[in-house]
């Protein structure tokens, strides 16, 4: 604990002396008093350092083996215990991802280990939470909306807690945390509360993926709503490329329905429908149910050119819809505009404007560097002379 200079040895005997010299003298760089002082900061250092214990400390290393184990019980025993029991700390505060542990631990608890309902523990932490001054995250309230959510009758309560994370506490819901309310909703057959979770998913540019479309065509079904379900197949078919085996049952329990066998126009405008289909790429026309009748649901399989195995029919090679067509040509303006000269590139938009009888336009220099990947290829002439005659 003593700051030391390097040794001085003295007092040197003479020449010719028979003294001997004196034993090493250490040299202090702080008086007295500070020296003992800083060794007794040190002292009190090391003792914390081993055995010095946080009002919290034995909550948290059970919290953390509790969720190693997956014990929610355990854990919320001791969280209750630490809280209110009789050697609680009054001024009891966890770290905001020990809450986030707590009820992540209630969120995926299973039921029949858990000895009462894990909604009622997490409104308890939560609640302590916020006394703690402690700022929940997007995480806190999806665990609290999911464990509330499994509830019989938290589903509305589970809303409530993602509809107003962002007024409430400035956060942004994320997808995660609208799953286990649709799926609470769809257990209660509410579809109109379903139908209002997706609104809300919208305005926070929320994009269900094949799990919640899946949900929302269950709910749709059961509530007999054609409508809806034809809106959920499309979104559907957009967002998926190969459906998963449970939305396929979902989809076929629904053409096998009294439901879907009456939904549909009995009459409708051919013209109309074949525009519609060219308009939206070729693969659908997005018009609704026409006719009616019973469905024939049969699984099959495609081959490699395209041929159904059920009814023969080659499938219609799909393009893209209008609407994307036309949101790619504005990216690839921007793009141009970003990078080459805006009159110039503004002059050529003119210019195709004029010249519509073209349909398909190639850069003169891909011409001529086309296959010029070699050592002594280059810019080739020769190859933009040929194109000149050449109709693609």
């Amino acid at each position: 604990g003593t700051a030391l200079l390097p040794r001085v040895y003295g007092p040197w005997p003479l020449s010719g002396s028979k003294s001997k010299p004196s034993l090493p003298i250490r040299v202090s760089l702080q008086p007295p008093m500070a020296t003992a002082a800083a060794a007794a900061g040190d002292a009190t250092r090391r003792k914390r350092g081993r055995g010095g214990k946080g009002p919290n400390s034995d909550l948290s290393r059970t919290l953390t083996d509790c969720t190693r184990r997956g014990d929610a019980a355990a854990a919320m025993a001791a969280f209750d215990a630490a809280v209110s029991g009789p050697d609680a700390a009054p001024d009891l505060r966890l770290a905001a991802h020990q809450y986030n542990q707590l009820l992540h631990l209630l969120a995926s608890a299973d039921r029949a280990a858990f000895p009462a309902h894990p909604a009622a523990a997490a409104r308890r932490v939560f609640a302590h939470m916020l006394g703690a001054g402690a700022p929940p995250s997007e995480a806190t309230i999806t665990s609290l909306a999911r464990v509330v959510a499994a509830d019989a009758e938290g589903a509305d309560e589970a809303f409530g807690l993602v509809s107003t994370m962002r007024e409430k506490y400035g956060l942004a819901p994320r997808l995660r945390s609208y799953s286990p309310v649709l799926a609470a909703f769809r257990r209660a057959g509410e579809a109109g509360k379903a139908y209002a979770v997706e609104t809300h998913m919208a305005a926070s540019a929320v994009s269900p993926e094949e799990p919640e479309l899946a949900t929302l065509l269950e709910v749709s079904a059961k509530a007999g709503d054609a409508d809806k379900v034809y809106e959920y197949m499309h979104k559907l078919r957009r967002a998926v490329g190969c459906v998963k085996e449970e939305t396929a049952e979902v989809l076929e329990g629904w053409f096998r329905s009294d439901k879907a066998a009456t939904a549909g126009k009995a009459e409708w405008d051919v013209c109309q429908v074949k525009d519609a289909i060219v308009a939206n790429g070729g693969g659908c026309h997005q018009l609704g149910w026409l006719q009616s009748g019973l469905w024939t649901v049969q699984r099959v399989k495609v081959g490699a050119e395209g041929k159904c195995a059920g009814c023969g029919c080659c499938l219609a090679s799909v393009d893209i819809d209008m609407e994307d067509t036309q949101k790619f040509a504005d990216s690839i303006s921007g793009l141009a505009l970003e990078r080459e000269t805006k009159a110039n590139f503004s002059q050529f938009q003119e210019w195709l404007e004029a010249h519509k009888e073209y349909e398909a336009i190639v850069d003169g220099a891909n011409i001529a560097l086309y296959q010029q990947n070699f050592a002594e290829g280059g810019f080739s002439l020769v190859q933009v002379c040929a194109s000149s005659y050449t109709v693609f």
